[in-house]
């Protein structure tokens, strides 16, 4: 199909506005599709980040609780 100008190839005789929306949805779902595992990714590495410091806190209060019951049983 050849246009003349580029209103022309712009309006695409008339079904301008369906053929530029199905662009743009199409690009935005191909958008979406490569951005939310990188958002997945980032939240899941954030949270077992968390979860580490959680356990090492729990670690490191548990080991002070053993020390301070063995300590006052002597």
């Amino acid at each position: 199909m050849n246009f003349e100008t580029f209103t022309e190839f712009l309006f695409m005789g008339g079904h301008g506005l369906y053929v530029w929306l199905a662009y743009g949805a199409g690009f935005f779902i191909i958008l979406l599709v490569y951005i939310q595992p990188i958002l997945a990714r980032r939240s899941i590495i954030q949270a077992l980040s968390q979860r580490q410091r959680r356990e090492q806190q729990n670690k490191a209060s548990d080991k002070m609780n053993a020390q301070e019951i063995t300590g006052s049983n002597e």
